[in-house]
């Protein structure tokens, strides 16, 4: 088996969607619109209340300009005005006053003029400043390319999995190699962490998926089985109780992790399916395949909710939830990486820049704007970021789409990047067998001058660390 074995997408009976059928880009009912956050404003100070019309509330798919998009991005942050200061009641004079009795309006001190209100002084946040990542260390130790890398929930370790069937687990300050965890009979195309980061899961091309206790290194008696051919990507519920995996055998399956056996089996796609991810909350998945169909799907009842579909239709290799769950990240085979409103079932961004036209690339979300360390003290915006098959690993404004760093990082294809955003560290790992950990700069200046990779740490499968800096995470 070639390094590139266990990502590439594997060509097969590739369908292609009707352009009849675009018109009507859902498969299944609209119940997610129902369960929308969106909310109408509510209209006050009319007896006569006028109803807008449906159309002015539908929206149409701009796919051939997603630049023209609007960025719902920003309807998470609310301002509202006081159009009319409150004014001091004008009594009106009684009709029983007489000369000897003083009127209401003489009881009552009017105020001279109506008081001006007073503005706090408030500083605007400070504008949101990008600083560059640089790389820190070079991981060595596998002997074939590297398929997927990730940081551990608590960001003290690192996972990666390879084309030589091992998992190695490494320390994210030191870049110390911690242990090899073995057992897989073929290489490894996935892998993800439990919540509590005392499990690691782990799919194989030999059809398996492993738990692994991290602390002892061995894998749990029983492996998961009932797939039938390669499984491409896997991940946990947040709750850790529940497992989802996608394969080449077109299925996305359901796993009860502690009974080992298989839940529900969702009838998901007509092409291997490349990516599976757990909304923040669980009560969602999604599943992407060759077939250029993204689903949505509800975790109790195993009912499609959403069918997203690109005009192109491009095979989507990986397909990732947004950290707040408005949102879908997807890599597809045309060199684009695009988010998704999947309530409304449209592109809303599309991110170019990188090239993507023969494996399945992962990436991740991040944030910037907040390296002074203070919470609520500056402006922050996310990125998005992603390798590509040059060897590069670009980062995006998720707003803007602009490239905000371009780097790089790999001799051959990235394969996957992966962020721990609470350090401003990145992991990213490739065909060239290496497993590289990026940081932030922190200030801009001296530093600038060591992003060429003088500063560059390699370790060795099981050697010291010579020169290298500790710090905590």
């Amino acid at each position: 088996m070639g390094d590139a074995h266990p990502l590439q997408l594997r060509s097969s009976k590739r369908r292609r969607v009707n352009g009849n059928d675009l018109a009507s880009r859902y498969s299944s009912p609209d119940e997610l619109a129902a369960s929308s956050d969106h909310e109408t404003p509510r209209r006050t100070g009319s007896h006569n209340i006028r109803r807008t019309s449906a159309e002015h509330h539908r929206r149409s798919y701009e796919a051939s300009e997603p630049s023209d998009s609007p960025d719902e991005l920003d309807h998470t942050v609310h301002t509202f005005y006081r159009d009319n200061w409150t004014r001091p009641l004008r009594p009106t004079a009684s009709r029983h006053a007489t000369p000897d009795a003083p009127s209401e309006i003489s009881m009552l001190t009017p105020p001279e003029a109506p008081a001006s209100p007073i503005t706090p002084h408030i500083e605007p946040p400070k504008e949101a400043r990008y600083l560059p990542y640089r790389q820190k260390m070079v991981l060595k130790g596998h002997r074939r390319g590297v398929s997927a890398v990730r940081f551990s929930p608590k960001g003290e370790m690192i996972a990666s999995c390879s084309a030589d069937a091992t998992i190695r687990i490494w320390s994210t300050p030191t870049g110390k190699h911690l242990q090899t965890l073995t057992g897989h009979l073929a290489g490894i195309s996935t892998l993800a962490w439990s919540p509590d980061g005392r499990t690691l899961a782990s799919g194989s091309d030999d059809k398996s998926i492993r738990l692994w206790d991290v602390v002892t290194g061995k894998a749990y008696p029983v492996p998961l089985l009932g797939h039938h051919n390669y499984i491409y990507s896997i991940a946990f519920s947040p709750k850790g109780n529940m497992l989802v995996s996608g394969s080449y055998d077109e299925a996305v399956f359901l796993w009860d992790v502690r009974a080992a056996r298989v839940m529900r089996s969702l009838p998901a796609h007509a092409d291997p399916v490349g990516g599976v991810d757990f909304i923040r909350d669980g009560t969602l998945i999604v599943s992407c395949a060759g077939d250029g169909l993204i689903r949505v799907w509800d975790t109790a009842t195993g009912q499609c909710l959403r069918t997203l579909v690109h005009e192109d239709n491009a095979p989507v290799s990986s397909v990732r939830f947004s950290p707040n769950g408005r949102f879908v990240l997807a890599w597809t085979l045309d060199s684009c990486v695009r988010l998704w409103n999947y309530v409304e079932g449209r592109c809303v961004k599309t991110y170019q820049g990188h090239r993507n036209v023969r494996f399945s690339l992962g990436g991740a979300f991040g944030v910037y704007g907040d390296e002074d360390g203070r919470v609520g003290m500056g402006e922050k915006k996310a990125f998005a970021v992603s390798g590509s098959e040059t060897g590069e690993i670009l980062w995006w404004d998720v707003q803007s789409k602009g490239v905000l760093q371009r780097e790089m990082a790999h001799e051959g294809c990235v394969l996957g990047v992966d962020t721990w955003v609470k350090d401003g560290l990145a992991v990213s790992c490739g065909l060239d067998k290496t497993v590289r950990v990026w940081e932030r700069v922190r200030e801009l200046g001296s530093d600038l001058e060591n992003l060429d990779g003088s500063l560059k740490i390699e370790v060795e499968d099981m050697g010291k660390m010579e020169g290298g800096r500790e710090g905590n995470i």
